[in-house]
């Protein structure tokens, strides 16, 4: 059988990570910023730009999400990502989903460290 550390469906193992979207309309005139918080495929809370503080998706979420956004410096980081994050990656990004796609997105995806 396959070992428990390859195993998604072992009571042992989980998955947590956080996905940074970057989505464009008409080049860099419009961006939006999604900050994914995920456990185990289920998205649990998220920051979205055009919103402009941190949302939970599930009890646990409404907890972190208050959390979040009890930290100026954790949302001021949030809400100036369409910048520093986005317009900044575009033009290195660009070429390749530009040229694929009518509205191109970049997406990141990392593994948070729980505790």
């Amino acid at each position: 059988g396959a070992s428990p550390e390859l195993c998604p469906a072992h009571p042992g193992v989980f998955q947590e990570f956080t996905r940074k979207e970057c989505h464009f309309m008409n080049g860099t005139e419009k961006v939006r910023f999604v900050d994914r918080y995920i456990y185990n495929r289920q998205q649990y809370a998220h920051f979205d730009s055009d919103v402009g503080h941190y949302v939970g998706d599930t009890p646990f979420g409404e907890k972190h999400a208050q959390y979040l956004n009890s930290k100026p410096e954790i949302l001021e980081y949030a809400r100036t990502a369409v910048d520093w994050y986005c317009r900044h990656n575009y033009g290195v990004f660009s070429p390749f989903s530009v040229e694929r796609r009518a509205s191109p997105s970049l997406s990141q995806s990392t593994p948070s460290l729980s505790q």
